[in-house]
């Protein structure tokens, strides 16, 4: 049985035929946030219902990082290479320093709580652009049930330390990623839990001083939906879906897809050619190589 499916001819150039998807960590309960340190050699993500950060390490396996994590979801690395996490319990972004210590990123939006920042990116300039959809603080399952004080939002924390809603439109903001080039945002809106919300990635161009326009659907996973997601260097962009990870090219039309045998939360590239997509699935981590490289 195949391990993916050719919707375009050029995806057939993008697998390996000997290379599968293969499970590297299970046993968890909800497994999100995936990012990669080629520096000290492993992968860091989040089991979140558990309340910890995980690290697998290649040829030696998977130990607890951080627990308790706040309920840690999304994760990626800034410009000098700190962890900056998204955390439902504290309802807050973070920095991890190089100390180990840990600096609150944003945490309020004019005086009330965010919501549950969910994914997370940062831009060459060193601002860092994050959602905040409610799912943390919906239930007591990934954090703490609490009322909800502002939208939906996407936000953009200026490296000067001011915050900014960029985008007020959406039902709940999920993954986001930029193109290689920073001209276009794409932003997954996941729908409020317990609705019959549209299910799509909307795409965003990106002006002078970060001015967002735009926003049209650029595409509608099927089956599942557009959870988180990442770019590679020729600016195809890989979902998460219900049925594995799907590639989608610029345009907008799904390329093919790599099949998971669990419902993918999210993904990220790594490894020693970034040619290595690493696909956290419900209650486990896979790993496949490519015959691509993720953008930078």
């Amino acid at each position: 049985m195949s391990f993916f499916e050719i919707m375009d001819p050029a995806f057939g150039k993008f697998v390996l035929g000997n290379a599968p998807v293969k499970p590297i960590a299970n046993g968890f309960d909800w497994v999100e946030g995936p990012v990669w340190f080629g520096d000290l050699n492993c992968l860091l993500f989040s089991d979140i219902p558990n309340n910890r950060i995980m690290r697998w390490i290649p040829g030696v396996g998977t130990s607890v990082f951080r627990e308790p994590s706040n309920f840690a979801n999304g994760h990626t690395r800034d410009r000098q290479g700190r962890l900056v996490s998204c955390e439902h319990g504290s309802r807050s972004v973070t920095r991890t320093e190089f100390d180990g210590s840990i600096t609150v990123i944003a945490d309020r939006y004019e005086s009330k709580r965010l919501n549950s920042p969910n994914d997370v990116i940062v831009a060459s300039d060193g601002a860092i652009w994050f959602t905040d959809p409610h799912y943390g603080i919906a239930t007591d399952y990934e954090g703490y049930k609490s009322e909800q004080e502002l939208p939906c939002n996407v936000y953009r924390v200026d490296p000067s330390g001011s915050i900014a809603a960029v985008l007020t439109d959406f039902n709940c903001p999920n993954g986001l990623a930029f193109s290689p080039d920073e001209k276009k945002l794409y932003v997954a809106d996941t729908g409020r839990m317990h609705s019959d919300d549209p299910r799509h990635i909307r795409v965003f161009d990106v002006g002078e001083n970060w001015r967002l326009t735009g926003g049209n659907v650029f595409h509608a996973i099927s089956p599942g939906c557009a959870d988180g997601m990442r770019i590679d260097s020729d600016g195809n962009l890989w979902s998460s879906a219900g049925d594995g990870v799907h590639c989608i090219a610029p345009d907008g039309h799904l390329m093919g897809k790599l099949l998971v045998p669990e419902t993918v939360s999210n993904l990220c590239f790594g490894g020693r050619g970034k040619h290595k997509l690493f696909i956290t699935a419900t209650t486990s981590v896979y790993a496949i190589s490519l015959n691509r490289r993720g953008a930078l």
